[in-house]
């Protein structure tokens, strides 16, 4: 039981490096700095690892972003409802389109709606200057462009037959 422990926290912590490392790419889109190689490694961390796992990595890769002064505190809801939603049905369905649906949906929707709060109450940005919504549009760009890429190295995984491996080796 430890081992598998051991094997999928390491396998995160390297994701959460490779997210965090992943956002020095990143491009402002409307007052956001969109990073999608975060919502790359969420649906990676979905596939390989699972919804706490895949929800850790975000949320540690947010943190040390924002303390490296690589994203800002929209890094939170922006990463972290994709990577619980995309790992849940993932974990549900083995699905890999409906995972990545899943990450576009939490990221854009729920975290763009829940980075409307965070900006007014932690950014000092006033309710009137904001719409409600503001933020889904450019957490659906970040997060459609991270989708893709990961749903590219996916199909190559699956293809040449590391998928499994990865998973059977993850699971043991």
């Amino acid at each position: 039981m430890k081992k598998v422990n051991i094997k999928k926290l390491a396998v995160a912590g390297v994701f959460c490096a490779v997210a965090v490392v992943g956002s020095m790419f990143s491009f402002p889109v409307f007052g956001s700095k969109c990073a999608p190689v975060q919502h790359m490694v969420n649906i990676l961390c979905a596939v390989l690892l699972g919804p706490g796992y895949g929800l850790g990595a975000a949320f540690a890769a947010s943190l040390i972003r924002n303390l490296l002064g690589l994203g800002s505190l929209l890094a939170f809801p922006g990463s972290m409802f994709g990577a619980l939603l995309c790992g849940l049905i993932y974990k549900k369905t083995k699905n890999i389109p409906a995972t990545l649906a899943g990450e576009v949906f939490g990221t854009a929707v729920l975290g763009g709606l829940c980075a409307y709060p965070i900006a007014i109450l932690f950014m000092g940005k006033s309710a009137a200057e904001l719409a409600f919504y503001v933020y889904i549009i450019p957490f659906l760009i970040s997060t459609a462009a991270g989708a893709l890429i990961s749903a590219v190295l996916i199909f190559c995984l699956k293809k040449s037959g590391v998928l499994r491996t990865m998973q059977e080796s993850l699971d043991r």
